[in-house]
């Protein structure tokens, strides 16, 4: 078991490897390609919204061919997008560069599907923190991932072109790291019944809505100002290397706390680590409105990866509540859906918003999803605890 896990951590580091060297560049590249600046964050965008699109049919290879198979696939996808993004850059097509992000979401699809394999690697009683060990794997990410777009950023003379191809080569490393897991034998499912219950009655129950809401809305809160920051820091004049600093320190902030989240959950409940997240985003917004400076957005971001670690880790966990081991595909596609729709619609806003509005009020704004998240968990305790005096 501990060595399957350790394997889908690095697998994990590798994946959010190739996500942060997108955010990092796919803005800029945009930029730079894009007719209108609004359009910047389009290939962002295209990346999420291929996700979205892909999470059916994930959940249907998953279901016909296994973890191993799918997760496969998807990183094949993966090393031919980004020979097609490196090829649109090399051309000079913006539109081509969209597309070959929107290919790429086929793996962000399979990607997201991780940290639900950690929990199945795992005896129930060790899951939070093998769903917890796993995400931390994506400290690899945060230390690879911004000095790899950094370092590569003008090796081959044209900016960025190195970044995409070095991708390929994470993405055949990758390949090699999943071959070596063993993953458990899917459920037998006997005729329609072993299906489980309906998506709509899984859907219902109030431990999936909110985990769904934590993770959609934690997600596109993140996305919102990670996306911008790249952005935002340019128009202030720094130098991409100050940018590459905060993403690193971001991402650094989203997935080390990894080792000890799972333990947290653990000994205080699923619902406050939870609400310590929405906590956290609200302290990076304040943190975001002080001012400008590098150390603002150094400061703002690495609360704000925090944050989504306790809220990711805890909604991960929530949702594990409320499915059986047949209905996991439908469910996890379901959730996956969420958390990409949201992504695409923040990945377009953020570009929009900060070139249009600013900074400032693209932080403002992102206080709406956060107040949200808030209620709902506050409604799930409330319900919990009424539902317990009723027991007693």
């Amino acid at each position: 078991m501990k060595k399957n896990l350790w394997l889908l951590a690095i697998a994990q580091g590798l994946f959010l490897t190739n996500n942060v060297v997108f955010i990092a560049i796919n803005g800029l590249v945009g930029l730079r390609l894009a007719s209108v600046p609004w359009m910047a964050t389009l290939p962002v965008m295209g990346y999420v919204v291929g996700g979205a699109l892909s999470t059916g049919l994930v959940a249907r290879s998953q279901q016909r061919w296994g973890r191993k198979v799918s997760f496969q696939l998807g990183l094949l996808v993966a090393f031919l997008s980004v020979l097609l993004c490196a090829f649109a850059l090399s051309v000079g097509s913006f539109w081509l560069l969209v597309a070959g992000t929107v290919v790429a979401g086929y793996y962000s699809a399979n990607g997201q599907l991780y940290r639900f394999a950690a929990g199945e690697l795992a005896p129930p009683a060790f899951r939070e923190k093998a769903v917890s060990l796993v995400l931390a794997g994506g400290l690899i990410g945060a230390v690879v991932g911004p000095n790899l777009a950094n370092h590569t950023r003008d090796t081959l003379g044209m900016p960025f072109l190195g970044s995409y191809l070095a991708l390929a080569a994470v993405a055949l490393a990758s390949m090699a790291v999943m071959a070596a897991i063993r993953f458990p034998p899917e459920p037998v499912r006997v005729g329609s019944a072993a299906s489980g219950r309906t998506l709509g009655a899984i859907a219902r129950q109030p431990e999936f809505i909110v985990a769904t809401a934590g993770a959609a809305l934690g997600y596109g809160v993140m996305n919102l100002l990670m996306a911008a920051t790249p952005l935002a820091m340019d128009v202030c004049g720094m130098p991409f290397a100050d940018a590459a600093l905060v993403l690193e320190w971001h991402v650094i902030g989203m997935f080390a706390p990894g080792f000890f989240t799972g333990h947290l959950i653990k000994r205080f409940g699923v619902l406050r680590i939870m609400g310590a997240g929405v906590v956290l985003n609200a302290a990076c917004i304040a943190v975001a409105l002080s001012g400008q400076d590098l150390h603002h957005f150094l400061v703002g971001l690495f609360l704000l990866g925090v944050g989504w670690n306790f809220l990711f880790t805890g909604s991960t966990t929530l949702a594990m509540q409320a499915y059986r081991p047949e209905e996991k595909d439908k469910a996890q596609a379901a959730i996956n859906f969420a958390v990409f729709a949201t992504m695409a619609l923040t990945s377009f806003a953020s570009g929009a918003l900060v070139t249009t509005q600013g900074w400032t009020l693209l932080n403002l704004g992102s206080l709406v999803p956060v107040l949200l998240t808030g209620l709902a968990l506050l409604w799930l305790g409330v319900r919990r605890r009424r539902q317990a005096r009723q027991a007693a």
